[in-house]
């Protein structure tokens, strides 16, 4: 194909596109699609992974339309990612189209600012199954993250515990660091907020916590609903919110409900999280369970059978979370047993998951004073801050049953062990290696699983 009639061909192409869709869908999606060659065909190059799936799943009959017109051929167009760095696509733009420059914080000691992220480095789109509960959701912290300010600001995420609301808001960060390494993107839940504002006062250096989050391009705030009732946090917020708006920064916020059901936050708040878009995740339907399930079955130590995950699938409707727990506490059997998954070992393995019509509240301090029980210790042990074994893997194991059996939120977790939610993290994560290679903690976990779901008492053998 002569150059010139190429250029030609790619113009008309660019022009069908367009006309197809709104000027953001062109602004933000299909303008930013390269041309490159292979032989004959032209191939459309996106500037990442996640700007590609999202061309294809919402744009692609139109593209394959526009190819086929245009370049007068049956086949539909080859798709690819660019090899290029991120930093060398162009900045954001704000709603009048002018570049959103970094101004944030100068770095400290050499090191700059977008370091202390607070992401968690698992959450991230590629990771992220999107279904129907979900799709919107997704969509939207999707062109959030590809141009952070210019649409969608802020973003308000809201739905039940479990559901990815913070596997979204830390992907959002990722994402758009990828494509602007010098933006400052800053994670944070909404307890960690309140006590770095506690710490400030403390330390009578208010300016700090201002520069902190107010010196960001994008802020990711996670379950706001606990700002409700604490009315200093609350006013330091709302004057952040204002500056940060004001100056184009992006800000994504999570809550477990609806703005107009946080009933204590002030109406100038309420109003203001609905300046932006507001979106819900809900519980995820059979199909989406099933995604999400066959996903995590990838990683698993021996194949997962299709009847396997619809069964677990079929007990747990309502939690990602607990919907992947009760998958690692089969495969973390099968690896510990070194026998195959049936179906019949995943029904023996899960059969304290019951449907109940008014399930029985579960709350962290049963589950430390179980475990604590459990090992022989008390309650104060746990909370204590002795490193000696066997206290440590009892308090990890006490951390990981309150992330698998409540819906409480990781800092919240923390709290009730007076560490930061990082610990927690740490040790959910270390406990569900454990499982995989230590038949008496799998033993010993299982079992207080069993016996805290059906609220009776504890073994204490060894």
């Amino acid at each position: 194909m002569q150059p010139e009639r190429s250029n030609d061909l790619w113009a008309n192409f660019r022009s069908a596109l367009r006309s197809g869709v709104s000027e953001a869908n062109w602004d933000t999606w299909l303008s930013r699609l390269e041309p490159d060659a292979d032989g004959d065909r032209i191939v459309l190059i996106a500037p990442s992974e996640f700007h590609l799936r999202w061309v294809q799943d919402k744009h692609g009959d139109l593209v394959d339309g526009a190819y086929r017109s245009v370049f007068g051929t049956n086949v539909e167009p080859l798709y690819r990612v660019s090899d290029t760095m991120p930093a060398e696509q162009p900045l954001p733009m704000d709603e009048t189209g002018v570049e959103v420059v970094d101004t944030g914080a100068p770095a400290i000691d050499g090191v700059p600012p977008t370091r202390a992220t607070n992401l968690i480095n698992r959450y991230r789109f590629e990771s992220f199954v999107v279904g129907q509960s979900n799709r919107f959701a997704w969509a939207a912290a999707m062109a959030v993250a590809e141009q952070p300010g210019a649409h969608y600001n802020p973003l308000f995420i809201y739905g039940g515990a479990g559901l990815g609301k913070t596997h979204l808001l830390n992907a959002v960060g990722h994402q758009a660091l990828e494509m602007y390494p010098e933006l400052v993107v800053r994670y944070v839940s909404s307890e960690n907020f309140l006590n770095d504002f506690i710490e400030s006062i403390r330390r009578k250096r208010p300016d700090d916590f201002k520069s902190r989050y107010r010196g960001v391009d994008i802020l990711l705030l996670d379950d706001v609903q606990f700002f409700e009732g604490k009315e200093q946090i609350l006013e330091e917020f709302f004057h952040t919110f204002n500056s940060l708006y004001e100056s184009g920064k992006q800000m994504v916020i999570s809550s477990d409900r609806h703005p107009r059901n946080l009933s204590t936050l002030e109406d100038r708040l309420r109003s203001r999280f609905e300046w932006g878009l507001l979106t819900d995740i809900q519980p995820p339907d059979m199909e989406t369970r099933l995604a999400i399930l066959r996903r995590n079955a990838e990683f698993a130590p021996r194949p997962v059978p299709v009847d396997v995950l619809e069964h677990i699938a079929g007990l747990v409707s309502d939690n990602i979370r607990e919907l992947e727990g009760a998958l690692t506490r089969v495969t973390a059997w099968s690896a510990l047993n070194r026998r195959d998954i049936d179906l019949e070992t995943a029904e023996r393995v899960l059969k304290d998951i019951v449907t109940s019509e008014e399930p029985v509240p579960l709350g962290p301090e049963t589950i430390i004073r179980t475990s604590a029980q459990a090992y022989g210790f008390s309650v104060e042990d746990v909370l204590s801050v002795s490193r000696r074994q066997p206290l440590v893997l009892c308090r990890q194991i006490s951390m990981y049953l309150c992330r698998e059996l409540t819906d409480l939120s990781l800092p919240k977790i923390g709290e009730h062990f007076n560490r930061d939610h990082t610990t927690v993290l740490h040790s959910v994560e270390k406990v569900k290696r454990i499982l995989r290679s230590d038949r008496a903690v799998f033993d010993r976990v299982n079992q207080l699983t069993q016996e805290l779901r059906k609220g009776g008492g504890v073994s204490t053998g060894s």
